[in-house]
């Protein structure tokens, strides 16, 4: 997006240093748990004219910067990022948590396809074979989690479909017994 992001950033930071001169939103929060403290600010500018003016971004409406201040065990880290939104420079409650939220979905199913698939594992890189597998892991892992039958983890169902056949039938869909 050749300087869009730089121009986001430089003008968000600016004006929560120096105070937003234009109207804006600001949402803020803290968490507390798992070893942690979390406190999350986001602001959001809805003055987007001179952006759109340098740069063809269709049906932008406002920018947003969203901080995360970590604090665990005395040692405090700060990440700052940019998004750009088609929702109002009003609604800086609704953007932080529309971003935490695909944040965490993301990071759930990430997190079972490594321990559940060993997805960090895999060396594969030849052509499209690396995309192809991820896919495939994918899909095991919705067929998995759609199988109710038995109250396990999705590790065990998938060792149970790879030493059951009856069980795998099942998991993909066909009645064994038929």
């Amino acid at each position: 997006q050749g300087s869009l992001h730089e121009d986001v950033r430089t003008y968000l930071d600016d004006a929560i240093e120096n105070g937003f001169s234009d109207p804006h939103d600001i949402y803020e929060c803290t968490e507390k748990g798992h070893g942690r403290i979390e406190v999350r600010r986001s602001w959001t500018s809805g003055q987007v004219e001179w952006l759109k003016q340098r740069h063809e971004f269709p049906g932008l409406a406002s920018i947003t910067a969203i901080e995360c201040r970590r604090t665990i065990k005395g040692k405090t880290s700060v990440e700052r990022r940019y998004f750009l939104s088609s929702h109002s420079g009003r609604c800086a409650q609704k953007l932080a948590c529309l971003v935490r939220n695909h944040w965490k979905i993301e990071n759930q199913v990430h997190w079972l396809l490594d321990v559940c698939f060993n997805e960090d594992s895999c060396r594969v890189r030849a052509g499209y074979a690396a995309e192809n597998l991820a896919r495939l892991r994918r899909v095991g892992l919705m067929l998995l989690k759609n199988e109710k039958s038995c109250k396990l983890g999705i590790k065990t169902k998938r060792r149970k479909a790879g030493y059951q056949r009856d069980y795998l039938l099942k998991v993909l869909g066909f009645n064994p017994k038929e």
